[in-house]
């Protein structure tokens, strides 16, 4: 349909470039496909695409997981363990429903896209990253910006390339094009 002829335009002309991009549309309407498309038609596409889905980590884990740690830093923590920044170097971070994400994470999130340097939980030696991200949600950040619930900071630095993922019952032509996909894919 038009409305994914322009969509599939828009990721030809973002994917080339290392800017970063916020995906937003309702559950289920392809924002990780859209996400690595963009991976796929990038100059990373031989590095590695990392999946983050903020909404799953609880709030007191999403440090460790995002930046990693070291040896000691908490209990359980027998090992130093990269984290998913660490892990994308190279390549694309995508950080799934970041509106879900807490206010300190976030502030820690925008440190990293500011600087392109991060800390692992209990460490003291600052490590250069290299990755571009990519960000998708279900939520209206400008609506969460304006309650206090989202770093604006931040939702500047994720926005530079808007990308919205209509609904399928906005896009219903599409529908015989997915049926035969999905018919194709289980015959």
């Amino acid at each position: 349909t038009p409305v994914m002829g322009k969509l599939l335009e828009e990721i030809k002309k973002i994917a080339p470039t290392n800017g970063r991009v916020l995906i937003t549309g309702e559950s289920g309407t392809g924002k990780e496909l859209i996400a690595r498309a963009i991976h796929r038609m990038s100059g990373r596409v031989s590095n590695p695409f990392i999946k983050v889905n903020c909404a799953a980590i609880p709030s007191e884990l999403i440090e460790s997981e995002l930046f990693g740690y070291e040896k000691g830093a908490f209990t359980g923590a027998h090992g130093r363990k990269p984290g998913q920044f660490e892990l994308a170097d190279g390549g694309t971070l995508f950080l799934d429903e970041i509106g879900d994400m807490s206010l300190d994470a976030q502030s820690k999130v925008l440190r990293v896209l500011q600087s392109g340097e991060m800390t692992r939980v209990g460490g003291q030696k600052t490590l250069r990253v290299d990755v571009r991200v990519l960000a998708a949600t279900n939520r209206n950040l400008e609506e969460a910006v304006s309650q206090g619930l989202f770093r604006e900071d931040l939702f500047f630095r994720l926005n530079v390339f808007p990308i919205h993922c209509a609904p399928l019952r906005e896009r219903l032509g599409d529908i015989p094009e997915l049926a035969l996909s999905f018919i194709q894919r289980v015959s």
